[in-house]
């Protein structure tokens, strides 16, 4: 948007006039909604805010995409839309305090969020679309088989995570000596090097990475916590687009176009 220079017209100067067509150009940069009443905060696009790496709901492949099963469930609410979707890699502090959403870094959330009732006061979630578990590894041939087989010992957890929480609420009792990853891949990495002797997570994200990891690393227990993931927008503030959501994660639940997606990233789905 050009800035006009004063002109002067029969001794008139019309800069107010410039003033606010430029102030009003700037208003139509901040996004659009589209004919559905959905509110996106750039046109033609479907931001979703995540936090890399967390395989096998999204990661960067080996040409730098980022793919998971997230990334395909959201593609299906962008074709819906009639939009791409972009994906930011942002801090889990940031997406789990609703401050990413408030502050229109993105139009919603798809980071394999479990819903709580701490974070649906400062979000919106759509219905649950995956369910989750807690499960702690270690490396191929330890005899740990359970929390109280770690006393004294360090046990690593991701930052922000409901497994932190949950590892937390049994640290003093157990004598676990906990230590806090920004996120999974440095967790990964020193559960590889020795620097813990063991890390609790979500389960299907030790899957991925006991699959990619044949031989090295394995469960050695489960923690049935309950969790289920939601993807979140902005709390009151994205109706339409959160209907939007859960009326496609409807659709590929009956049509069988989530067990595909399910099938394809996370395994063969349990039969309930």
């Amino acid at each position: 948007m050009n800035i006009y220079k004063p002109v002067r017209t029969i001794g008139l100067v019309v800069t107010v006039g410039a003033l606010v067509l430029s102030a009003g150009c700037a208003k139509k940069d901040q996004g659009e909604v589209q004919t559905s009443g959905v509110k996106l905060i750039k046109a033609g696009t479907l931001t979703i805010c995540t936090h890399l790496p967390y395989p096998p709901f999204q990661s960067k492949d080996a040409s730098g995409k980022v793919v998971g099963f997230d990334v395909d469930v959201m593609d299906l609410v962008a074709k819906k839309l009639g939009v791409e979707q972009a994906i930011v890699d942002t801090p889990f502090e940031g997406i789990k305090s609703g401050q990413d959403l408030n502050t229109g870094k993105c139009d919603a959330a798809a980071a394999g969020m479990t819903i709580t009732e701490e974070r649906q006061k400062v979000m919106d979630f759509s219905a649950p679309y995956f369910d989750a578990t807690q499960a702690m590894l270690v490396k191929t041939g330890k005899s740990y088989k359970s929390l109280d087989d770690l006393k004294g010992r360090k046990v690593g957890v991701q930052a922000a995570t409901t497994g932190r929480d949950y590892a937390r609420r049994f640290e003093k009792e157990k004598s676990l000596q906990l230590v806090e990853f920004e996120d999974l891949a440095a967790e990964q990495q020193a559960l590889a090097t020795g620097q813990i002797e063991a890390a609790i997570n979500d389960l299907p994200v030790w899957a991925e990475y006991i699959k990619e990891n044949p031989g090295g690393f394995e469960v050695a227990a489960e923690f049935d916590t309950g969790e289920q993931y939601g993807i979140s927008v902005k709390k009151d503030g994205n109706p339409e687009l959160l209907k939007t959501i859960n009326e496609e994660l409807a659709k590929a639940k009956q049509d069988g176009t989530y067990d595909a997606l399910y099938e394809k990233w996370i395994g063969q789905k349990p039969r309930v």
